[in-house]
């Protein structure tokens, strides 16, 4: 017991530092900092690149709103990639005004297989690009989303993600609690990290490069989740990548449990795979760089592994009392504090969160009161990936067709 005691008291502490650290990193998000200085004043040339399969139902809709885009015609191009699609999103994105490339791969069947692809050619060709922006097919863009991601170039960012917002929040309480998860991302882990000059992370769409960087060695990404490991990539060799509040786009979140639990289950086997290929890349990069920033990137892999060891906690509490080392009520204590925190806390951050970003929270009441089943239901898709990953890619189906027009008029 004794082994038992000592081993508890060490969770305990891991566990507590982990969190305490994160929580005092949030604080950040609240500090309002000076806008950085322009190194530069230059307009730059943009390629929007949009990977799309089977996207019929909305690439239009996404078209269009990158050509009214806030910024001078002549220095951007909008390119859809039609990976290996079946029905008509090459023609109707041709006929939306996108230039379109058409991919098939069987194997290779991921957007940053894609992404490979199309700037390999772009890198051969040695087109006079100066960025390029990553966009989901069922994205909608703010107008000045490109002036914005313009002026981060000039500051001298060259990895940046705009603010990924939901146009479909209300569609159901799975989309509600999508739309609550990513706004206390985006404040309480990219803005703070942003202004307390660590590293935000890449969120799979609205995200801007400068083509440079990536000319040596083509977009180089072979995990699920090809955002998180770009992240990390720069990360670990000591870049630190930028946010961008003010460049808006709006993406469809699912609507269903099912589709849901596809899509985490992705991210989740995403991430063990980041951990797999990228821990001791980013320890390197610690010891390299010796940053806090660094180190930062590192905790980040650390989040699936700080689950196990709660429940490695919940576990060695319950064979203290089993061993009559700690009373029942100290149990029931224990089990207590893990579901307030899992179960409670997090519809009072998900309404403090709506009042700082600004939304309307009656709408979102009842994603609101079913956010700690989103989240919860998160917990079991971690377990499982756990024991059983899928590497295999799965569609996720768009069909809410919505205008730029509707977002904002909402």
């Amino acid at each position: 017991m004794k082994y038992l005691y000592l081993l508890q008291q060490a969770l305990i502490w891991i566990i507590t530092i982990y969190w305490a650290y994160q929580i005092i990193v949030s604080f950040c998000s609240l500090i309002k900092l000076k806008d950085k200085k322009l190194l530069i004043e230059k307009e730059h040339k943009f390629m929007a690149i949009v990977p799309a399969h089977n996207e019929e139902m909305v690439i239009a809709n996404l078209i269009e709103s990158l050509k009214e885009q806030n910024y001078p015609k002549n220095l951007y191009d909008i390119y859809v990639i039609a990976d290996n699609c079946t029905d008509a999103t090459a023609e109707i994105a041709k006929k939306a005004g996108a230039i379109v490339l058409k991919r098939f791969d069987n194997t290779h069947k991921t957007k940053g297989f894609a992404l490979n692809w199309f700037l390999k050619q772009k890198i051969e060709e040695n087109a006079d690009y100066d960025a390029f922006c990553v966009f989901d097919a069922d994205n909608i863009v703010d107008k000045d989303f490109l002036k914005n991601m313009n002026k981060k170039l000039c500051q001298g960012e060259e990895v940046v993600q705009g603010y990924r917002d939901i146009k479909n929040p209300t569609d159901s309480w799975i989309s509600a609690g999508y739309a609550i998860f990513y706004w206390t991302m985006h404040r309480f882990y990219h803005l703070a990290r942003y202004n307390l000059g660590l590293s935000p992370l890449l969120n799979g769409t609205g995200f801007m490069v400068k083509f440079d960087l990536i000319k040596p060695d083509g977009w180089q990404t072979i995990t699920l989740t090809e955002d998180i490991e770009f992240s990390l990539m720069n990360i670990a060799q000591g870049r630190k990548l930028g946010w961008a509040v003010d460049a808006i786009v709006y993406d469809e979140q699912p609507t269903t449990f099912k589709q849901s639990w596809s899509q985490r289950s992705r991210w989740t086997v995403g991430h063990l795979q980041c951990m797999k290929y990228y821990t001791k890349k980013l320890a390197n990069g610690v010891k390299e760089h010796k940053t806090l920033m660094n180190f930062d990137g590192l905790l980040y892999m650390f989040g699936i592994p700080m689950m196990i060891l709660t429940f490695l906690l919940l576990g060695v509490n319950t064979l203290l009392y089993l061993g009559a080392q700690m009373s029942l009520a100290d149990l029931i204590g224990n089990f207590a504090r893990y579901s307030i925190t899992t179960f409670i806390i997090p519809i009072f951050t998900g309404a403090l969160i709506m009042a700082l970003e600004k939304k309307e929270i009656k709408p979102m009441l009842f994603g609101l009161l079913c956010y700690p089943l989103f989240m919860g239901s998160w917990i079991i898709i971690n377990m499982k990936c756990l024991v059983k990953p899928n590497t295999k890619w799965e569609k996720i189906e768009h069909v809410r067709d919505i205008t730029i027009a509707e977002v904002i008029e909402n």
